[in-house]
């Protein structure tokens, strides 16, 4: 028998606990500490199931039917990190918070690394702190979910991609061609397989009518990237004419011999309608069509020139569906996506043709009403948008019921621009929703006291930058080929006096919400390549630093300045140099990236995209910019040779990389299988832990004087 305490409680407002929790933990007062947290609330109803022995909680664990764990290091059958150790082995998706001893924090450090979600002491096992570990496992495994869901989504598009892709042999014979190129040429695979070129892809001059010449055979013969003829015209199978753009490139063995060459092509009427399209899609959520955030902060500034012009005010309402992750997770992403565009439907309805109605992302939404006159003008139209929601949805026959929650901030008492604006009737939106949800409420000053937790965080952060609390740690970028350590990835850390030593993901949000973000990333440009430089001049003179750049770091206008003054006071050599974005911070603004990152490539500097696959995923889209590397996300690399979809996509972005002469990087390799997988897709190079963890500049100092793994 084991004991059950049946509790009601919520973790935090808008976000329930689990309908189950297991507590393996022997020791009674801290069981009765926890449980004590955990009853300290007032919504949701869960279950608290308790054992007092390892092998108790492995059986229960094997279940599957808790939702979260807490599990003591401590207990009479077993001690220390093999309790978590067993326990993971059987945990699955199930995310474990361990409760270990106050006096050996390097337990804490130990039991993350091992696959813990957080850190609990008996000292400190109250219910802001216990309910926050809970809350942060679960996010954890949400998270975790989103990225298969954004993985199969990354697949989809690489299968469909726009582009058209035909390779052929050294005698220029045809031997792939995709779907994209069956539609374009008006072959199909069957048919072209074995054909010469020629005969399937047969281009002329769009001016001369002249035939031109084979790019791929002249690929092959210079053994160069070539770029077809500007005016080039593809004639189709059945005599439809398309004009064409794009490049032919060589194909090498492992040897560096040529081999074949392959071309990626599209049709160019297609490309010019997909850059208006990006034009509009960078101003408008592409689900709803509503206006994004950014040109909602526009609007906002209009409305404040405005305002301040004719001495009047404005509003801002924010607005959060409840419980809509509910729908989501009962009837699907599809019947998800369809009631967000009926909620926008309904705020356009009720709002006039002056009001902005944005979606910010997820399930929130923000309407600027420029025009009201009162803060009670705004409550009226808050009473309205809950009376539209609150009616029935009907999604693919279904009937799905939602309310929302709205915050309200007022131009120019509750903030002078978009920023603050924003961030007071998010505020004031909780509020309602600890107010029971399905209502409004204002922001008042009283809320930004609740902000107070963050705001310490906030001084702690800018005593660290002061007084330099951040060290690097760094991970091996190996040659897969030659198993030779190349490179590595500078990784930050805090090292915080008094929480010890935190991960990224502890303090990034804060670091960006702050503005300290940009300090933090120059800190760890300067310092990567100063120590960089060091391991160079004893010796290892081709070793070259990786270093990840936030969003808001990239968009800063000295962003560029700053790095062309710290690789002249470093002394540092900008080829051994290579800048880490993801796909999100490269599509934001299209033309500013350009801009950017062609100052970059100009200064000699190497320009990844970082955990590609999750994100827009186009090649295409990409080679707008002078990128040099792909790193493929570790969430595709996890499952590989094993899962056929990851080990297909895997290969494919590794073929498509390598034949627009992009260097490719794999991300997160843990095994022998894995690397022997994309040592034999050609894949150049590689991190994860099969070569080491991050390590100190000490440590991997002496990794350096090692020998290269076999290969």
């Amino acid at each position: 028998m084991f004991p059950i305490f049946h509790s009601k409680g919520s973790m935090r407002a808008g976000s329930n606990l689990p309908s189950e929790i297991l507590l393996v933990v022997s020791d009674d007062t801290a069981a009765e500490c926890i449980h004590e947290a955990l009853s300290n609330t007032d919504r949701g109803t869960f279950t608290i199931k308790r054992v007092q022995s390892l092998k108790e909680g492995l059986t229960e664990i094997k279940r599957q039917t808790a939702s979260a764990a807490v599990l003591a290091l401590s207990l009479p059958d077993g001690t220390g990190i093999a309790n978590l150790k067993q326990m993971l082995a059987f945990a699955r998706t199930i995310p474990i918070v361990v409760l270990g001893d106050p006096d050996q924090e390097d337990q804490a450090v130990t039991a993350l690394e091992q696959g813990a979600t957080d850190y609990l002491i008996p000292e400190h096992l109250d219910h802001y702190t216990v309910t926050r570990a809970l809350q942060n496992a679960i996010e954890r495994r949400s998270i975790e979910d989103a990225l298969f869901e954004e993985r199969d989504r990354a697949l989809i598009t690489l299968n469909s991609i726009g582009d058209a892709v035909l390779s052929t042999n050294i005698h220029g014979h045809i031997n792939f061609l995709n779907e994209s190129a069956e539609k374009l040429t008006g072959w199909s695979r069957e048919e072209a397989l074995g054909r010469p070129l020629a005969e399937v892809f047969q281009i002329i001059d769009g001016i001369t009518r002249e035939l031109l010449p084979d790019p791929l055979q002249l690929a092959i013969q210079t053994d160069r990237t070539v770029s077809l003829n500007p005016n080039c015209v593809l004639i189709r199978r059945d005599g439809v004419e398309a004009p064409i753009e794009d490049s032919a490139a060589p194909v090498h063995d492992r040897s560096g011999a040529v081999i074949g060459a392959v071309i990626v092509c599209h049709d160019a009427s297609e490309s010019r309608a997909m850059r208006v399209q990006m034009t509009h899609s960078a101003h408008h959520d592409i689900l709803t069509t509503l206006p994004n955030r950014l040109l909602l902060s526009s609007r906002i500034a209009q409305a404040i020139a405005r305002a301040d012009r004719e001495h009047r005010p404005f509003a801002l309402l924010f607005i959060d569906l409840d419980h809509f992750k509910s729908v989501n997770d009962s009837k699907g992403h599809a019947v998800g996506d369809k009631l967000l565009k009926a909620v926008a439907d309904r705020l356009k309805s009720v709002v006039r043709p002056s009001d902005t109605v944005s979606r910010q992302g997820g399930d929130e939404f923000v309407i600027l009403l420029p025009d009201i006159l009162t803060p009670a003008d705004a409550g009226k139209s808050a009473e309205k948008l809950l009376r539209k929601l609150r009616a029935s949805h009907i999604i693919g026959g279904e009937t799905v019921q939602i309310n929302a929650s709205i915050g309200i901030s007022m131009y120019p008492t509750d903030g002078a621009d978009a920023e603050t604006l924003l961030h007071n009737a998010d505020m004031a939106m909780y509020s309602a929703k600890d107010s029971n949800r399905n209502n409004y409420q204002f922001f008042t000053p009283e809320l930004a006291q609740q902000a107070l937790g963050i705001r310490d965080l906030d001084s702690d952060l800018r005593r660290a930058v002061q007084l330099g609390e951040f060290v690097i740690h760094y991970q091996s970028k190996v040659d897969l080929e030659t198993g030779k350590v190349i490179g590595a990835e500078a990784l930050v850390r805090w090292q915080h006096p008094e929480r010890g030593l935190l991960f990224p993901g502890q303090f990034i949000n804060a670091a960006e919400d702050s503005g300290l973000i940009i300090a933090i990333d120059l800190w760890v440009l300067r310092e990567a390549c100063r120590q960089t430089r060091e391991w160079q001049a004893a010796g290892n003179d081709e070793i070259t630093v990786a270093v990840n750049i936030s969003a808001i770091g990239f968009r800063d206008k000295d962003f560029v300045d700053n790095v062309r003054r710290i690789l002249d006071e470093t002394d540092y050599d900008p080829r051994r140099l290579q800048l880490e974005l993801t796909e999100s911070v490269l599509i934001r603004n299209i033309e500013s990236s350009r801009d950017v990152l062609g100052k970059l490539s100009q200064m000699g500097i190497r320009l990844a995209v970082d955990d590609f696959g999750t994100g827009y995923s186009s090649l295409s889209y990409l080679r707008q910019f002078p990128i040099n590397v792909l790193k493929i996300d570790r969430s595709f690399v996890s499952y590989i040779p094993d899962d056929e979809r990851d080990a297909l996509l895997v290969s494919a972005i590794i073929a498509m990389g390598r034949s627009l002469n992009y260097l490719v990087i794999a991300e997160g390799i843990e095994t022998e299988k894995q690397r022997t997988f994309l040592r034999g897709e050609l894949c150049q190079e590689g991190q994860g832990y099969l070569f080491g963890k991050a390590v100190s500049a000490a440590t991997f100092g002496g990794l350096l004087a090692l020998p290269a793994q076999a290969a």
